[in-house]
């Protein structure tokens, strides 16, 4: 169960069955999927709207690309927008594959570099889908170009803001100053907005912006930047599983190429 004043679990038996499902106080006209890459601890998002049955999706995933389409047919939902968060360095992002089967438009934030996404959004832009407004925020600091979504009262955070932690700032365009910004500014939305965070790795699918606030073990709200910063420089973490298969693939939107030494990024 998912609850607003706690920070919701869930059982890893439940995930084989891929759906996430989050029914919070959402607005009528919403439909809205949690949904989860078991491989690299991956959570994506199908938002829907029921007035015009447009639908966009956050952080898709390649090797879940045909679940995720299924997924859209079955709620008779038409894919039009494609967001993501950031160029990940831990999976392969499912969105030119999505683009080349949907006609979807892929848009990320201006600190991208990547080739081709059809929308670029400065901070604070909004996106229609339908009758669903789309907030970008610029939050850079674990990437130069990590973007966050709000949509109604949840912020969709990519690997900025995490359940109880934040991203990593040691490789790839990092900054702990930069990111101890970002984090200020996501603080600044109504405690009870919802976090739904890039990843997790102790099965939590959510957290609220008052929650961080008060137990974020990297950055709280009274949390210094020169204490962020000692927090990140100390931290040990291991060399990303896919980076150096991710990064490649990721700047060109997850779509493949082929030449005379075979298939490649």
């Amino acid at each position: 169960m998912v609850c607003d004043n706690m920070v919701a679990t869930l059982n890893p038996s439940f995930l084989n069955h891929i759906y996430l499902f989050s029914f919070l106080f959402m607005p009528s006209n919403i439909l809205f999927r949690q949904l989860f890459d078991e491989k690299t601890w991956t959570y994506s998002y199908l938002v829907g709207d029921t007035n015009t049955w447009s639908a966009l999706i956050i952080d898709p995933v390649l090797d879940q690309v045909d679940r995720d389409l299924k997924l859209t047919s079955e709620l008779w939902l038409t894919l039009t927008h494609i967001f993501d968060t950031h160029i990940h360095a831990d999976h392969i992002t499912g969105s030119g594959v999505l683009r080349e089967r949907t006609w979807a438009k892929i848009a990320m934030g201006m600190g991208a570099a990547v080739a081709q996404p059809d929308i670029l959004l400065a901070d604070n832009e909004v996106i229609k889908v339908g009758s669903i407004e789309v907030r970008s925020f610029a939050t850079p600091g674990h990437t130069d170009g990590c973007t966050s979504y709000l949509i109604e009262d949840m912020i969709f955070t990519g690997d900025t803001l995490l359940i109880r932690k934040t991203g990593r700032t040691d490789f790839q365009q990092w900054s702990p100053v930069k990111l101890y910004q970002s984090i200020t500014k996501l603080y600044t939305l109504p405690d009870a907005t919802r976090v739904y965070p890039g990843h997790d790795y102790q099965w939590l699918t959510m957290s609220t912006i008052g929650e961080e606030k008060l137990y974020n073990t990297r950055m709280r709200s009274d949390t210094s930047v020169e204490e962020l910063t000692e927090t990140m420089h100390r931290l040990k973490l291991e060399y990303p599983k896919y980076i150096d298969i991710a990064l490649p693939a990721n700047m060109k939107l997850g779509i493949m190429s082929s030449d005379s030494t075979g298939t490649q990024w």
